[in-house]
């Protein structure tokens, strides 16, 4: 997670996990979420953040993968963010949070979130809504 001095002045009173709330597959996957999150966790789509660049964010970002953003700031993103959401749930759910960050897991980690976010439009819950735009090449 990085912490970035901009947000410093922005505090926070709890965790935000922010996600794409046109996305059926991210909205079912944040219900599951909310089933083993704490209470002082705050979920809300992107689409309904006042001012994202004060979590260090764009709408491309937000839009592309789901964010965490803790107390003080520090922001994680994709395969992080779930990472640190799992962490947050504590017991066996934070276990297995912590071992999406380990060396060699991360990496399959990383790339198992990129290809389901890729492909989100095509697993339960679904829509066509949910793709997401090719990358542009240069």
């Amino acid at each position: 997670m990085t912490t970035d001095p901009l947000r410093a002045n922005y505090p926070l009173d709890r965790c935000v996990l922010i996600f794409d709330g046109d996305c059926g597959f991210c909205s079912t996957c944040v219900r599951f979420a909310h089933w083993i999150l704490p209470a002082d966790v705050k979920t809300v789509p992107w689409q309904r953040v006042p001012d994202l660049g004060a979590y260090g964010l764009t709408p491309e970002e937000a839009a592309a993968s789901v964010q965490w953003v803790d107390s003080s700031g520090s922001l994680a993103s994709g395969h992080e963010a779930v990472a640190h959401i799992l962490m947050s749930a504590g017991g066996v759910w934070a276990v297995a949070g912590r071992s999406l960050l380990l060396p060699g897991v991360r990496n399959v980690a990383a790339f198992v979130y990129e290809f389901v976010a890729r492909h989100r439009h095509r697993f339960p819950g679904g829509t066509p809504a949910c793709q997401l735009p090719e990358p542009q090449r240069s």
